[in-house]
């Protein structure tokens, strides 16, 4: 008995994320999955306190907030996105804080929901968990690297302690990451030679698990990244697809973003300044899209069957939060088709493209 217990003992450390890891990313993406809710389903209402309050007044979502009508109140929930876009409700303001709400409960999702929700198949002393940490490694590096460049912002705006608290956050968190990572890859190094599962069928060892999840992915992340860099690295600047102007518009970037020798530079272009919050808010959503873009990329592309044929267990830690997060994302939009429409904006092609990557996710994460 107390030989099978040791054995048992070992099996389940091999199987088994390390549990300090899970703690940390518990704690330190469970404050940030916390973050990202409230944007979802609470725009603009304070939970933190002071610094909270002041990165709301900063980005300009207590707007959105209103609670004077007590629970009568929307209170930046669902139901404060209206049928039609008008100037003084700024819906498309709306729809980039909560679908960058949206996106940010995908990204952080996908760090806690693999380690907390572990899968039969995945054993942590196999490395079958190496491809997540390592993307969320640089997922937070990524967003620590973008509040550095706002630091003098938010400081200035009384919101620089709550840019250093999610920093230390994701710096914590990488840091636990990239250690126990690089602990499991040894481990997995070292038992490599005893993985004698067999190859799926019509795949070799660097073929991609999915071929169908790959076009999929590639066709449809590959328009929303094209977006959503054009949205981080240059924004306000009008891309040749068609209402593109239309969704600047909508969406405020003219106003805080307006390209150089555009009609809005000359008319508000020394504004623009004023609108900062609002610029930080359209990256901060971009960023985020791009970084579950990311994590589909690297489930479809990067990761191959490998020699021990786990390359879909690897891929399926992605797809099945991927899947989630694409759902989430289309049900933002869809309750935004309205508004969109009032503002002579067309959201159908966003909606048919997100659905049919959410439905292939699906498929292949759970079946």
């Amino acid at each position: 008995d107390a030989v099978k217990s040791q054995r048992v003992e070992e099996f389940r450390g091999m199987h088994l994320a390390p549990l300090p890891l899970v703690m940390i990313v518990l704690v330190c993406s469970g404050i940030m999955w916390v973050m990202a809710f409230r944007d979802v389903m609470a725009t603009g209402r304070s939970i933190a306190g002071p610094m909270d309050d002041a990165m709301l007044h900063f980005t300009k979502s207590v707007d959105f907030f209103d609670d004077s009508g007590g629970w009568k109140s929307k209170q930046g929930g669902l139901s404060a996105i209206e049928a039609v876009t008008t100037d003084d409700n700024n819906m498309g303001g709306l729809f980039v804080r909560k679908v960058g709400g949206a996106a940010a409960l995908a990204y952080h999702t996908q760090k806690i929901a693999p380690l907390v929700f572990q899968p039969a198949a995945a054993h942590w002393a196999a490395g079958h968990f190496a491809p997540v940490l390592l993307m969320s490694v640089v997922g937070n590096l990524i967003i620590v690297l973008f509040y550095a460049l706002y630091a003098d912002d938010l400081k200035a705006a009384g919101a620089g302690d709550m840019g250093m608290i999610i920093c230390a956050l994701l710096l914590v968190e990488a840091i636990a990451m990239l250690g126990y990572t690089f602990s499991a890859r040894r481990g997995a190094a070292a038992s490599s030679s005893s993985a004698t599962r067999p190859l799926p069928d019509g795949k070799t060892e660097s073929s991609v698990p999915s071929k169908i999840v790959m076009k999929t992915v590639g066709i449809v992340s590959g328009f929303f990244s094209v977006i959503a860099m054009r949205d981080l690295f240059f924004a306000g600047h009008i891309m040749p697809i068609p209402r593109d102007d239309i969704y600047l518009e909508w969406t405020g970037a003219l106003i805080h973003s307006p390209p150089p020798g555009s009609v809005e530079h000359e008319e508000a272009g020394l504004e623009a300044a004023l609108f900062l919050g609002d610029k930080f808010v359209s990256q901060l959503m971009a960023l985020y899209m791009l970084l579950t873009c990311m994590f589909k990329f690297t489930s479809a592309f990067l990761i191959r069957v490998g020699k021990d044929g786990s390359g879909e267990t690897k891929s399926k830690l992605f797809w099945r939060v991927q899947a989630l997060g694409d759902a989430l994302i289309t049900f933002i939009f869809r309750l935004f088709v309205g508004a969109a429409i009032s503002a002579s904006l067309d959201l159908k092609w966003h909606l048919m493209l997100l659905g049919y990557e959410t439905f292939i996710l699906f498929m292949y994460a759970f079946y």
